[in-house]
């Protein structure tokens, strides 16, 4: 099927114009199809998807699946994946009908709520895909309105606030990226990302203002768009709107905002700052994994400090993200394999954990750990779930956290030793909030007269975490499902990556003598 990549893509869009434009009423009749057609336009895009994984040729580190026709203003609309990006969209994918089976007992505005998501998950798999750099950004931007929306019109009692802070710390910091991407064009004259993947940027040195930039024009760049991926991941110190913004969405916004925007940050790192600016990359790696180090211990301390479970999962995503971050900058074979391998993980581990909190907050309406304590007497299949997640989240050998998180280790070992040994100190952290959490919640006598008639999982809630639970265990076993597929690219990009180094070393050698 030649366009594929574009159908998988705009289906979900597609169901909400037809949402938007034919279905009327807001009685419980119009709320069932209104989820039910999100349903089915998430789930048709997840079977779609399901042809490009089959066939896509990882031994190929090129792009695939790829589109391309005239567009705007002498720009092109131009689709495709390689092995890096094809998870992601697999990932996206998978875990949307989840989230609208998540969202099941919403009763405001429905059809509003079906339509943000839907067109949510189109933008996402729109920046996956991009192989145009405006296109890209576009994509990248665009997201924001509809999580806004989700945060700003279904989220907590505070949910103003937090909705500002999300959208106004990520705008800024894509503001910078779009000053970057003028520059490109007008270095490269060209917005086409394979084009621009080999495109020698200037890494000379140069001095402005009298102040001496190492690394050229490359630098100027990768600290364009480290501003906009950093805020994305989101990296210490620009973590802070993440946390506000998990409590107050919805549980099936956090799920979306967890599994799969943050992954953007990570996904943006690998498919321009690594690749494109390769000098500035190296120069400026050491920052990077020492922020990431920091970024694990102290959002890991923070973490055991909380006494809301959503914050505490929303601290323990930024520590793994740092993992993530110090994966990517080591720059090896195991620490990108990790990183894109730990980003996957996440995705299913923190959605899951965030749905876990949502059984519970439907079911009393606080997040509050003290408000709970001994469930595992009353909900004992919520208990064996929440526990397989806790496990999955600590790094548990066997599920698929502790993949990621040894990969990454790897990796980091081999760029910077102290770096490693300080990250490692968060595997013990994840532990202690971790069943810190499930012990005060799960565990104990059911001593709360509100919790003594609460029910366990219903089969709906149940069937929402089989796949996640399978997703899991599946990866712990059998990592090689995802490193089969993003090896060869990873071993390519990272060829590319290290000829432009040295050649850089070799020309500024020459300059000094």
């Amino acid at each position: 099927m030649d366009n594929l990549l574009s159908i998988v893509t705009f289906l979900p869009a597609l169901g909400a114009v037809i949402l938007a434009l034919f279905l009327r009423g807001d009685d419980e009749a119009a709320q069932k199809n209104a989820k039910y057609l999100a349903l089915i336009a998430t789930t048709a895009s997840f079977v779609l998807s399901l042809f490009i994984l089959t066939g896509f040729d990882s031994a190929d580190t090129g792009f695939q699946f790829v589109e391309e026709r005239a567009w705007l203003l002498g720009l092109k609309y131009k689709m495709g994946v390689d092995g890096i990006s094809v998870l992601f969209v697999m990932l996206t994918t998978f875990l949307m009908p989840i989230t609208i089976l998540a969202c099941w007992d919403v009763k405001f505005r429905v059809k509003e709520y079906m339509i943000a998501f839907l067109l949510l998950e189109t933008l996402m798999l729109g920046v996956f895909c991009a192989l145009d750099m405006i296109l890209f950004y576009l994509f990248f931007e665009a997201g924001l309105i509809p999580m806004f929306l989700i945060i700003g019109i279904w989220g907590g009692a505070n949910r103003i606030y937090a909705s500002f802070k999300f959208f106004l710390y990520t705008f800024f910091g894509s503001v910078l990226m779009l000053v970057a991407m003028v520059a490109m064009y007008i270095d490269a004259g060209t917005t086409d990302i394979p084009t621009l993947l080999a495109h020698n940027f200037g890494s000379e040195d140069f001095t402005v203002l009298g102040i001496h930039i190492v690394g050229g024009m490359q630098t100027l760049m990768w600290l364009a768009f480290f501003a906009s991926f950093a805020v994305k991941m989101p990296m210490w110190p620009v973590h802070t709107w993440l946390p506000d913004a998990h409590v107050q969405a919805p549980t099936a916004g956090s799920v979306v905002l967890a599994a799969i925007l943050l992954k953007m940050g990570g996904y943006g790192f690998l498919r321009f700052s690594l690749p494109m600016f390769p000098v500035a990359s190296d120069l400026l790696a050491p920052l990077v994994l020492w922020l990431s180090a920091i970024a694990i211990v102290y959002t890991s301390l923070v973490a055991l400090a909380q006494s809301d479970m959503k914050k505490l999962i929303a601290y323990s995503s930024v520590a793994h993200m740092g993992y993530v971050t110090a994966g990517i900058f080591s720059a090896n074979q195991q620490g990108l394999d990790g990183a894109i391998f730990q980003m996957i993980s996440h995705g299913f581990i923190s959605g899951a954990l965030f749905l876990c909190v949502g059984v519970i907050y439907d079911r009393m309406h606080t997040r509050e750990i003290d408000a709970y304590g001994g469930l595992v007497n009353r909900m004992p299949a919520y208990a064996m779930i929440f526990l397989l997640f806790t496990m999955a989240n600590v790094g548990l050998p066997g599920t698929s956290g502790f993949v990621g998180e040894f990969l990454t280790l790897m990796g980091m070992f081999q760029a910077n030793t102290w770096v490693a040994t300080i990250a490692t100190t968060g595997v013990i952290l994840s532990a202690a909030y971790a069943l810190w959490l499930y012990r005060r919640v799960v565990m104990g006598d059911l001593i709360k007269e509100s919790l003594k008639s609460i029910t366990d999982m219903t089969t709906r809630e149940r069937a929402i975490f089989a796949p996640l639970v399978i997703m899991t265990i599946l990866l712990g076993v059998y990592p090689s499902l995802v490193t089969d597929i993003t090896g060869p690219s990873v071993e390519a990009l990272l060829g590319s990556y290290d000829t432009a180094v040295v050649e850089h070393g070799a020309a500024s050698q020459i300059a000094q003598h």
